[in-house]
């Protein structure tokens, strides 16, 4: 699965950010630290957001615009 990501140059490093799924984000000291950590807070956003909808009935709808 593949996911945009918004890339920062800081004074620390990099930060990223994942736009499609809000308050996910990371940084690192180099671009590639910061794409490696981005990987993992995506894999552990996903996780994390199964887990809330596990008892729930998932239904999904379509939006026109």
């Amino acid at each position: 699965m593949k996911y945009k990501i918004a890339l920062h140059r800081t004074d620390e490093g990099y930060a990223v950010s994942v736009p499609g799924l809000p308050g996910c984000w990371s940084q690192g000291e180099t671009e590639a630290d910061a794409l490696a950590n981005i990987q993992d807070a995506i894999q552990e956003y996903l996780a994390a957001r199964d887990e809330l909808l596990q008892d729930a009935e998932v239904r999904e709808v379509e939006v026109s615009g």
